[in-house]
């Protein structure tokens, strides 16, 4: 009797509770596609939203962005058939100009760097008994550096005590930086990559836009200013300004970071006088230095040091700015035709007796 009720119950209710379930599945689903939606559409705001501040902030700093307009101004016309230097190479084939005397208005670049309301850091090292060129070497920089722009004069040295006390124009200051002495010169002389690179890293980035690195043991002769200044520069050496390649004095073991083939190369830089923006003169020290203690692992040494290496990485990372010999230059090398200037030139020493070493050979 009981399974007889129990099979009429649900012959007779089945149809009701098909009905049912349907209209459950469909609120279900109705109730999800609901949720799912406003979960979807409220992701998709946001990211509107996102995407519409940082529109917003790229807006803002192209309003922002500082405007150069340079004042009246009265120079000599250029022409397109009555180029400045003919004697010379003035750009490189990937569009870096080369800076000669004679290639560029100093006017304007001054006031275009003017408006750009920068400071321009100079490195230099005076380890042991290189201090004593630092008093010439900072007097002839106060007369032909930079003139009538901010400087701070980066001096790296194992005795401050002995920095003179050379006074200085209004915007620029000398800034003694104490830092570890070696043994031998050439380790001192590829520890700048190392040091240049950290105090850039956790200094200079902050204080200065442009960096340029010089040898201490040189005085300027002549003007030297922000016809200098790009992203990244170095300087043609000038006892390899008319040599080919395979004169250079590459490092040549290809189990060297700085091996470079006997096809490949511009120019061979000098190592003292190169420079650029903060970050990229970080980049470059920081791969040097990185190249130089992955050589000193395997006990090697470049032919030439720090130089060696730097002269690897232009050939891989082409400098943004070539600057003339005029720029680095040694009397031994006399007064060619084309040097129309001797703008920062090579103290005559004794190198046996400032390097503490014998039979020194002269590198500028």
């Amino acid at each position: 009797m009981d399974r007889t009720r129990i099979r009429v119950f649900f012959k007779c209710s089945a149809p009701l509770i098909f009905w049912l379930c349907l209209l459950s599945t469909f609120f279900l689903g109705f109730f999800w596609q609901t949720s799912e939606g406003h979960w979807l559409n409220r992701g998709i705001s946001i990211l509107c939203e996102t995407q519409s501040r940082l529109s917003r902030n790229k807006t803002d700093l192209l309003d922002n962005s500082p405007e150069i307009e340079l004042p009246r101004m009265v120079y000599t016309k250029a022409h397109i058939f009555k180029p400045l230097r003919t004697d010379v190479l003035t750009v490189t084939p990937w569009f870096a100009p080369i800076v000669w005397e004679g290639s560029y208005n100093l006017d304007i670049l001054n006031e275009q760097f003017r408006q750009k309301n920068m400071t321009v850091g100079l490195t230099i090292f005076a380890i042991k008994k290189y201090v004593v060129f630092l008093q010439r070497f900072l007097e002839t920089a106060e007369t032909y550096f930079m003139v009538g722009h901010r400087v701070k004069y980066y001096v790296f040295t194992d005795r401050p005590e002995a920095v003179p006390n050379v006074t200085v124009k209004d915007g620029r200051e000398i800034v003694p930086l104490k830092v570890q002495n070696y043994s031998r010169w050439q380790e001192i002389s590829m520890r700048r990559m190392e040091i240049i690179s950290y105090f850039s890293k956790q200094r200079f980035i902050n204080e200065v836009g442009f960096l340029v690195c010089v040898d201490v043991d040189m005085r300027f002769n002549d003007h030297v200013g922000v016809e200098i200044l790009s992203e990244l520069f170095d300087t043609i050496h000038p006892g390899f300004y008319a040599s080919e390649r395979k004169a250079f004095t590459y490092e040549r073991r290809n189990n060297s970071k700085a091996f470079i083939p006997q096809d490949e190369g511009d120019f061979y830089y000098a190592g003292g006088f190169f420079g650029g923006t903060v970050d990229k003169v970080y980049q470059l020290t920081k791969k040097c230095h990185e190249a130089i203690m992955a050589d000193k692992n395997r006990s090697m040494e470049a032919i030439w040091q720090e130089e060696s290496h730097l002269n690897k990485y232009f050939v891989y990372h082409k400098p943004t700015k070539i600057l003339s010999p005029e720029y680095l230059w040694d009397n031994n090398f006399g007064s060619p035709q084309f040097l129309k200037k001797k703008r920062f030139l090579a103290v005559p020493k004794n190198h046996a007796v400032i390097r503490n070493r014998r039979n020194s050979h002269l590198k500028c």
